[in-house]
């Protein structure tokens, strides 16, 4: 887990390719790319919180 730091948003690193970073939102959707320099991790007692949200959103949605 990493934030854009420009954009001021949590993403999953997916990749790293073309000079640049790219980034999912933690609740899915359409990746967005980023300056390296953009981008800093984020310590695990950040990144726990928005996690256990989604697997809690997952745990109650219909198979």
């Amino acid at each position: 887990m990493a934030r854009d730091t420009r954009k001021d948003r949590l993403g999953r690193v997916m990749a790293f390719a073309y000079g640049e970073v790219w980034l999912r939102p933690l609740e899915g959707g359409l990746e967005w790319t980023a300056s390296p320099d953009d981008v800093e991790p984020v310590p695990l007692s950040e990144s726990l919180s928005p996690l256990v949200a989604e697997a809690n959103r997952r745990s109650v949605e219909p198979l």
